[in-house]
């Protein structure tokens, strides 16, 4: 990994084991690099899963092995392999994520749609099938390891490595959720933008767990963005393995189910929030809050447009309160405002409205909260009731130094 990110946590967060669960790693050698690049999850019989894949026109053979899947609700096994995507890669990139899902069905003696895999890396180079599957034969008899050494293998341009939890109660029962999730760039939210895996030992119907992560995911996942471009490869899954020993949960009318929902849309939360504090090049993470527009749907296509801008993302990584960027980004949006019930604010500091600047504001507390790290832009069509939420982060010269060099 390269230079930590100034906006990353201080450490890895302490996670629960998840009973049902098991971690390995490997090096299958995909890149020059001598790291592991193969993250291989057992879970045991009877886990329940579900998952959101990107809306991409060009998906990887991977995403769609994965739709496939998803729909039968049943899982045994997860791989993840990193530094080679497998995507725009024809049959020979199918070839690859069938041979990994036939050889792990074989181990564990499963069919291969309860194996899911995932790749993340260089686009157009086919996944080699050898390497694969020596990675996986050092896998399979490899030790256990723990969530931060599998977070940090399913990771490329990552800076850090990323997980969280949270718990619910479901009667007497206190259920975990642990997640471990990758994303640094070419993160957009048309779905998910990135691979993220969400473990818990609740008893889930897989449908209502679909529900769930679907609802989680468009206020979490599908409200973030660093550089508004969307993968071909973007997965999130989840797994329930049952082993809570809770009464299992069919409907959102069952005791523990709000709370269930509540805790798992929490740890969507936390996870999305650590893919933008690792943008590349960040060094300001960016709370965009949009009220007062006609709809939530309009508020947030509104905030996507603030947030996508690179000119006001350039502005606040030069800590320059130039609030004409963000009304230029909302009335390029396509979606209902009006110049003279508009209303900006930088932190708490209300610096437009009614199509003008605010007579007199005081600019010395914007271009305080400016020189911090977290950084909160309000805007208020001040139109209906709609309002919406999104993550981002500023643009600096690191993104383009990453990403001029990406493949070498």
């Amino acid at each position: 990994m390269t230079d930590r990110s100034p906006l990353a946590p201080a450490a890895f967060p302490s996670l629960p084991s998840i009973e049902g669960v098991t971690l390995r790693t490997a090096r299958a050698g995909y890149k020059a690099w001598t790291r592991c690049d193969l993250t291989y999850v057992e879970m045991d019989a009877g886990t329940a899963v579900a998952g959101v894949t990107t809306q991409s026109k060009c998906p990887s053979p991977e995403v769609e092995w994965c739709r496939d899947a998803i729909p039968l609700g049943s899982a045994r096994a997860l791989v993840v392999n990193a530094g080679n995507a497998n995507a725009f890669t024809g049959h020979r990139g199918r070839a690859a994520v069938e041979a990994i899902a036939a050889r792990v069905a074989n181990h564990l003696s499963c069919l291969p749609s309860d194996v899911f895999v995932s790749s993340t890396g260089v686009i157009g180079v086919p996944l080699p099938i050898d390497k694969a599957e020596a990675g996986l034969d050092a896998a399979f008899t490899a030790i256990p390891c723990g969530w931060e050494e599998a977070a940090t293998t399913i990771g490329t341009t990552d800076t850090y490595a990323k997980g969280a939890s949270a718990s619910a109660m479901i009667g007497d029962v206190r259920v975990e959720l642990v997640g471990i999730i990758k994303g640094s760039g070419m993160i957009a939210p048309d779905m998910a933008t990135m691979l993220g895996y969400i473990f818990t030992d609740a008893a889930i119907d897989p449908a209502l767990l679909q529900s769930m992560l679907s609802a989680a995911n468009k206020r979490t996942f599908s409200c973030i963005t660093v550089d508004s471009d969307t993968s071909t490869s973007d997965t999130v899954l989840a797994f329930a393995t049952g082993k809570a020993g809770n009464a299992p949960l069919t409907s959102m009318d069952d005791a523990g189910a709000d709370a269930f929902h509540a805790a798992l849309t929490d740890l969507c939360r936390q996870l999305a929030h650590l893919v933008v504090r690792d943008g590349e090049g960040a060094t300001k993470f960016v709370e965009i809050n949009v009220e007062g527009a006609t709809s939530d749907d309009s508020a947030h296509r509104i905030g996507l447009s603030i947030a996508n801008s690179p000119l006001v993302k350039t502005a606040i990584a030069g800590e320059d309160a130039n609030w004409g960027r963000v009304v230029a980004a909302i009335g390029k949006a396509g979606e209902p405002a009006d110049r003279d019930t508009l209303s900006i604010r930088f932190g708490t500091t209300q610096v437009a409205s009614g199509g003008l600047a605010v007579e007199g504001y005081d600019e010395a507390p914007v271009a305080a909260h400016l020189k911090g790290q977290d950084i909160v832009i309000g805007v208020d069509l001040g139109l209906g009731d709609g309002r919406a939420t999104i993550w981002t982060c500023d643009l600096t010269h690191g993104y383009i130094s990453i990403n001029a060099d990406y493949r070498s």
